[in-house]
C-alpha cells in the first residue's frame, strides 16, 4: 500500500477523475436519460490496467453527480462506481468477467435507487440501468482497454 501513494499514481487518479467527470458532464443528455449510457462508464474498466483508476473513478463519479444529479446519486452512484472499480480490478485476469462487474454493481444499486426515487417498475429500472451500463462497458470499454493495452507507455 505504501508504494500506491506515489506522485505518478496520484496524478493518474486525478487525470482519470477529471476525464470521467468531464465526459459525464459534457454528455449529460446520455448520462442521465431513461436508459443511462454514460460514455464515461467505459472508463470503469481502467482498473484492469492500474489500481490508480479506482480512486480516480470514484472521485470523478462523485464530482459529476455533485454537479449534475441529486444527493442520492452522490452517495449511491459513487458507491456503485467504487464497488465496480474494486471488483473489476480483482477480476482483471478475465476482461469479460471484469466488464460485467460495473454492469452488475450499477444495475443492482442504481436500479433500486431510481425505483425508490421515482417509482415505476423495480425490475425495469434494474434492466434499463444494466443495459446502458452493458453498452458502455462491453461496446465501448473493452475496445478502449484493448487499445490502451497496445500502448507501450502503459505497460
Amino acid at each position: 500500500m505504501k508504494n500506491f501513494f506515489t506522485v505518478k499514481n496520484l496524478c493518474l487518479s486525478g487525470i482519470i477523475a477529471a476525464l470521467y467527470a468531464g465526459l459525464t458532464i459534457l454528455l449529460q443528455a446520455f448520462s442521465f436519460g431513461a436508459v443511462q449510457v454514460r460514455v464515461s462508464e467505459a472508463m470503469t474498466l481502467l482498473p484492469l490496467l492500474t489500481p490508480a483508476a479506482i480512486p480516480g473513478l470514484a472521485i470523478g463519479c462523485f464530482i459529476a453527480n455533485l454537479i449534475c444529479s441529486t444527493w442520492q446519486d452522490w452517495v449511491f452512484g459513487t458507491m456503485a462506481t467504487l464497488i465496480a472499480a474494486i471488483l473489476t480490478r480483482k477480476l482483471r485476469k478475465n476482461v469479460y468477467l471484469a466488464a460485467a462487474m460495473p454492469v452488475l454493481a450499477n444495475a443492482l444499486i442504481i436500479g433500486p435507487m431510481l425505483y425508490w426515487m421515482f417509482g415505476g417498475s423495480w425490475l425495469l429500472n434494474i434492466l434499463t440501468v444494466g443495459v446502458g451500463e452493458a453498452i458502455a462497458c462491453f461496446l465501448l470499454g473493452i475496445p478502449l482497454i484493448k487499445s490502451l493495452e497496445k500502448m507501450p507507455q502503459l505497460r
